[in-house]
């Protein structure tokens, strides 16, 4: 039997590295993936050399530069130049090799910072998009419609899906950089080896917001990549034919907050610190193109949270440096 061979970009992210854990298990399919040792995806020529030579007959490009608010402020030339030159790279490169398919991750920022909640699909480019992270969320609409020219131009199916906020096993966990549920786990874990009394949340624990297990994403872009030609096309347009990838589902941060007390046993007092900004008062992406086309999570954030937890227990000597 002659194998698939499926080159992963990004494996060793968060995203990357669950879609090699769901496609493991396929019997028919030959799993390629580089290490940045290995190819750099910024190198125009190293990226054409690894697609001659490789044969790839499917990609998934979850590769990206990725960082949360202060890095997108601080290096917002590196989040442009270096997103845009990954996807540029890999997507035509692809298409030179007679690659027919391929599944592009973004990101829910490509959304207007105004809009309007549960975020559509028909939202993108209708309005001002959050200026703290502009530089990447142009990049990722790049991608979006590089997939749709290809597309329109050369006949290839290639497609985009836009995940909501992700958590899950390879999460970010540094102590400056990490996103908000990585960073509240481990507050909580140190307050309770500490028997802290109370943990700080930073805002009011109002605001609004999706979380989806990385699991349940890879499990979703499997999906969407195995979806037949016609089905796809039936629920999408060709300059339109993005996908949201979420649960539907949002919760307050003081919810988060409960329940990532619940989940790593701290039994302490939470207290909110409201001089502390609170940010959007809603991020809610609609994920009804996603459930037509036969898909919906399986994990919420109660086990998501115990399962990350778990993990984070299992490595956290590798978050002390």
């Amino acid at each position: 039997m002659v194998k698939q061979r499926v080159f992963v970009a990004g494996h060793g992210g968060m995203v990357g590295s669950a879609i090699v854990r769901q496609l493991e298990s396929s019997p028919d399919i030959q799993l390629i993936t580089r290490t940045r040792a290995e190819l750099d995806l910024l190198s125009q020529s190293a990226v054409t050399d690894f697609f001659r030579n490789e044969g790839i007959d499917q990609v998934y490009l979850a590769a990206a530069k990725v960082g949360g608010i202060h890095a997108n402020n601080e290096f917002p030339a590196e989040f442009i130049y270096q997103n845009l030159m990954i996807e540029a790279n890999i997507i035509h490169q692809a298409y030179l090799s007679n690659v027919k398919e391929l599944l592009f991750l973004g990101s829910s920022c490509i959304y207007p910072k105004l809009a309007e909640q549960p975020m559509t699909e028909s939202a993108l480019l209708t309005d001002l998009l959050e200026p703290t992270n502009e530089p990447y969320a142009v990049a990722k609409i790049a991608g979006i419609k590089l997939c749709e020219s290809y597309n329109r131009q050369y006949g290839v199916d290639y497609r985009s899906v836009m995940p909501t906020n992700l958590y899950g096993e390879n999460d970010n966990f540094h102590p400056e950089n990490s996103h908000v549920i990585p960073a509240m786990m481990q507050r909580f874990h140190k307050a309770k080896l500490a028997n802290d009394s109370e943990v700080v949340v930073w805002g009011t624990g109002k605001p609004m917001r999706e979380f989806l297990y990385v699991d349940d994403m890879a499990a979703a872009c499997l999906h969407v990549m195995n979806l037949d030609n016609k089905t796809y096309k039936a629920h999408t347009q060709p300059m339109l034919s993005h996908i949201n990838v979420g649960t539907g589902v949002d919760c307050t941060i003081r919810e988060l907050a409960e329940t990532m007390a619940a989940v790593v046993g701290f039994e302490g007092k939470l207290v909110f610190d409201t001089s502390k900004p609170d940010g959007s008062p809603r991020k809610l992406m609609n994920v009804d193109r996603l459930a037509d086309l036969g898909w919906r999570y399986e994990v919420d954030l109660e086990q998501g949270l115990t399962k990350t937890y778990q993990w984070f227990l299992a490595h956290q000597s590798d978050f002390r440096k």
